[in-house]
């Protein structure tokens, strides 16, 4: 048992080392903090036994408008990306968390264990999501899956996603729906399949149409509970992380 934790790190470190040493000089119009890149290899897939989450943070001031006109509005939306992130690093499972955001929020995630790609003109959601995708197969190895997880998830614990994942390992492609069961939070693609996302209104549906495979997940778990309201965000308040807990709202 003691040799996981150290297994686990060196395995990020891997992944860092390579990044950096294989693609510092990377031809597209975002930069890219502690990875880009690589040389593309293929390999035979294998059994998913681990995963690099990519999560899209906006990272800008127009970020979460529905919070209301709260000065506040772009601190907590950042918060609350942080503890999405801080939860997915500390999941068993995941060896790598990849962040997509704009540069003024970019400096934050540096002072996490996540990689960051930095968008210098950000394109939405639906390309944030490609890019991290892409630099996610990029990275890949055998037995290793690509997840997508939406960054408003403030009550989210290690322990919840690492179920969500773990019970992905049996679907080619998986996702878990939202508390409202409209949209999506999660999406995963084991080792071997190719993601068809498709994030925004009505994604529930249109994932389980794209061939994704609903998870059992509660309703009440912070998985399953994104935020757009300070409604939303006030019912979460015995559970939320420590960023969003830190703030005044």
């Amino acid at each position: 048992m003691t040799d996981a934790p150290r297994s686990r790190t060196s395995a990020r470190q891997a992944i860092e080392n390579a990044a950096i040493t294989q693609f510092e000089s990377r031809p597209r119009d975002t930069g890219v903090r502690k990875t880009g890149k690589p040389v593309a290899e293929s390999h035979e897939p294998a059994p998913t036994r681990e995963w690099i989450v990519v999560i899209p943070v906006k990272g800008t001031d127009d970020a979460k408008s529905r919070l209301g006109d709260s000065a506040h509005r772009a601190a907590i939306a950042l918060a609350i990306a942080l503890d999405t992130a801080t939860a997915a690093l500390a999941a068993d499972s995941v060896i790598g968390v990849l962040v997509v955001t704009s540069a003024s929020a970019a400096t934050f995630f540096d002072e996490l264990d996540v990689l960051v790609v930095v968008e210098d003109e950000p394109a939405g959601l639906a390309a944030a999501i490609a890019s991290g995708i892409e630099l996610a197969a990029e990275l890949g190895a055998p037995g290793r899956g690509t997840a997508v997880l939406l960054g408003d998830l403030p009550a989210l614990t290690a322990h919840e996603l690492e179920a969500a994942l773990e019970a992905a390992t049996a679907h080619p492609l998986a996702m878990v729906p939202d508390a409202d069961g409209s949209g999506s939070v999660l999406v995963t693609a084991a080792d071997g399949a190719v993601h068809a996302t498709a994030f925004g209104e009505g994604s529930h549906a249109a994932h389980l149409a794209a061939g994704y495979v609903e998870l059992q997940v509660p309703v009440d778990s912070g998985l399953r509970n994104d935020v757009d309201t300070e409604e939303q965000l006030r019912a979460l308040l015995p559970r939320l992380g420590p960023h969003t807990a830190a703030l005044d709202f």
